[in-house]
């Protein structure tokens, strides 16, 4: 028997888009996930799910209203759309190294005149391709025709959107007690995602008790998301180009009851942590993994984000045109990423559910490429959704004491009924904590 599902509130993200309906599926497809798993541990009837589609909306923006500080700013001043010779392209480099790269190829200072300067003298197909080769990231505007023409994607579209493969026997979920209030208590999720949708995952897992350890590399820091998305998390840092981070990172494999990774196809195996390895450190592994564009196609292991998807799918030509904009017209936020997240949070849920089961681990993967072609196949709305402003009844009245300063959270955007949606920790730095459980 599936969960009753309801959903009510009005929609904050206007778009030509149906994108508060694919923000609700999500959240409601990631709800639904852990009243099943709720179900198949009590033997009872799942509980019932409500989703608040106005919350919703807001959760995929910013959940955080810093009192007394402002956050960092969520682009690097490079980053952004630029007019090629023959169309529009989109440097992302908010990470120093893909900055460097763009500029390299660019042969410029970084500075916004000049690199807009000599992007102009460029053709947007051969810049792609020239700042991809060189480790950077860049995404050509094209068209939802061009793109559905295009090797990739159709690659992207002709997969599941969440391609399971089953993987070896093993689990403690039978010896392990179970409290119906908090339904992953107990479940030990290892999370080696960044920027964004991993770690939305791994915060909606850790709102229903998942103890949560984020492992970065020593140094990295993505300071606009931060406060966003380590709610409830410990946050540790390994190198796993030393051996000696990578036996730790085994280590913690062993115990762990998910995996969840953000790693480009290939790049584990070539850190010496390949499947093999991996299901041989923790039999009966839950894992669940992203690829921004695809899993297949001559683009699988291209780096990407959600803002290069958009472009590359022809999201944000059609909000262009759509609207009558004289520039790319993107999503109102990073929608991919959001509910590709809260996909993988279901994907892990179901992940559980099935050991629970049948006593055996799988690997679930997700791209964002195949979220924008979901979202691309629904019907566009007849009128964009109205924008709304978050109101002062939308935030928890606690304060949430982090690193940076007091906060108010939102209030949750869906609610199972008996299980209430709350975090244990707040908001955490990166490498706060010590690499252990």
């Amino acid at each position: 028997m599936l969960p009753c599902v309801s959903s009510a509130g009005e929609g904050v993200l206007p778009s030509v888009f149906d994108v508060t309906g694919l923000a609700a599926a999500s959240v409601g497809a990631a709800s639904l996930a852990v009243a099943e798993l709720v179900a198949a541990r009590t033997g009872q009837a799942p509980p019932a799910v409500a989703v608040d589609r106005r919350r919703t909306g807001l959760w995929f923006g910013w959940s955080l209203k810093p009192e007394g500080w402002t956050p960092e700013p969520p682009w690097d001043p490079i980053a952004g759309d630029y007019r090629a010779a023959d169309g529009w392209i989109r440097l992302h480099t908010n990470a120093p190294h893909h900055r460097a790269a763009a500029l390299a190829v660019l042969r410029t200072a970084a500075e916004k005149d000049a690199v807009a300067a000599a992007v102009a003298g460029w053709r947007a197909d051969e810049l792609e391709a020239a700042v991809v080769a060189a480790g950077g990231c860049a995404a050509t505007m094209r068209s939802l025709e061009d793109w559905a023409a295009h090797p990739q994607g159709r690659a992207a579209a002709a997969e599941p959107l969440v391609a399971w493969e089953s993987a070896g026997a093993g689990g403690r979920d039978a010896a392990r007690a179970f409290d119906p209030a908090r339904p992953l208590a107990g479940i030990r999720v290892l999370d080696l995602t960044r920027i964004l949708a991993g770690p939305v995952a791994t915060r909606f897992l850790a709102g229903f008790g998942a103890e949560v350890l984020r492992i970065d590399p020593p140094g990295w820091e993505e300071p606009s998301v931060v406060p966003e998305v380590t709610l409830g998390k410990r946050c540790a840092r390994l190198d796993l180009r030393d051996s000696a981070g990578r036996a730790r990172l085994l280590a913690l494999l062993a115990e762990a009851d998910v995996l969840v990774h953000g790693y480009r196809p290939g790049a584990l195996e070539g850190l010496g942590l390949g499947a093999e390895a991996r299901r041989a450190a923790r039999p009966g592994l839950v894992e669940v993994t992203l690829d921004a564009y695809g899993w297949s196609g001559p683009w699988a292991g291209r780096r990407g984000f959600d803002s290069l998807v958009q472009m590359s799918a022809g999201i944000a030509e059609a909000g262009m045109l759509r609207l009558g904009r004289e520039r790319p017209t993107p999503l109102p936020v990073q929608a991919l990423d959001h509910a590709t997240g809260y996909l993988m949070a279901a994907a892990a849920a179901r992940g559980l559910t099935g050991r629970l089961a049948h006593g055996r681990g799988c690997t679930a993967r997700l791209s964002l490429a195949r979220t924008a072609a979901l979202l691309a196949s629904r019907p566009a709305p007849e009128q964009p959704d109205a924008p709304a402003r978050p109101e002062p009844a939308d935030y928890a009245p606690e304060i949430e004491v982090t690193p940076w300063g007091p906060a108010h959270r939102l209030r949750p955007p869906a609610a199972i009924a008996g299980i209430p949606l709350r975090w244990d920790r707040p908001a955490a730095a990166l490498g706060s904590s010590p690499p252990e459980w």
